[in-house]
């Protein structure tokens, strides 16, 4: 395919919003045999596909049936191997929490040639789109990833370092574990009155906000039913947008 080298190309596809995909994904889509693609990919992103193209749903969402892994790795290794321009297509952005660099490790070991475009990742988008600024001057110094879905037989975030830090946190597939990851941060000494936000389908115009405290965010994501795709912010960060200007997703 001209302009594109073959091989895998990991596509971020951003955080939910169409017109949050970058021009390069854009570009790599157009020009794709094969795309595999996540669960949370939006149509009208799918619609930037060539038509002719193959596409192929691999669903991967915490809780729910997914696609093996190991299955997706081998239908990108044959599928590159058979000469095509193969797209694995992520939600938000390939190397946040999307196992990039996992497939990027497999199909190098294969010998397949990988390209990585970078995506926008719902932990700043979802905020942003809520009003809220991860880092903000006389708030918090700093912001750390986490998330909330931890393997069996995985080790968790160490929850006491994170509420000592000071740090805006950004937490991803934490819905189902709200409760306990809000208990691990208290008695890590985490005030019950911090100011927490939960943001359900961010970017998406289905976009819900809850906004409450670290003590009630169990109770708050319960009594309305948020549930995933969310992200949770904790901090200071979360308090300051109650007073700021929102921001709007239509132009």
């Amino acid at each position: 395919m001209s302009g594109v080298g073959g091989g895998v190309w990991l596509v971020g596809a951003g955080p939910g919003d169409p017109e949050l995909l970058t021009l390069k994904a854009v570009r790599v889509l157009g020009l794709a045999d094969v795309v595999l693609h996540d669960d949370l990919v939006a149509p009208a992103i799918l619609a930037h596909v060539r038509r002719g193209a193959r596409i192929i749903a691999v669903g991967k969402r915490g809780g729910c049936a997914s696609t093996p892994q190991s299955f997706i790795e081998q239908l990108l290794i044959r599928e590159a191997r058979a000469g095509r321009v193969v797209v694995r297509l992520k939600g938000g952005d390939p190397f946040v929490f999307g196992r990039g660099g996992e497939e990027v490790a497999v199909l190098r070991t294969a010998g397949i040639a990988v390209h990585v475009v970078s995506g926008v990742t719902s932990g700043i988008a979802a905020p942003a789109a809520a009003g809220i600024a991860v880092t903000q001057r006389g708030f918090a110094p700093g912001v750390a990833f986490v998330t909330g879905h931890v393997r069996d037989g995985g080790e968790g975030p160490d929850w006491r370092a994170l509420a000592a830090s000071g740090l805006t946190l950004v937490i991803y597939m934490g819905v189902a574990h709200c409760g306990a990851i809000a208990r691990q941060l208290q008695d890590a000494g985490l005030a019950a009155t911090t100011a927490a936000a939960i943001i359900e389908n961010g970017t998406r115009p289905d976009q819900r906000v809850v906004r409450t405290t670290l003590g009630k965010m169990a109770r708050a994501i319960a009594a309305t039913g948020i549930g995933s795709p969310a992200i949770m912010v904790i901090g200071d960060v979360a308090r300051a947008a109650d007073a700021a200007i929102r921001v709007t997703r239509s132009a």
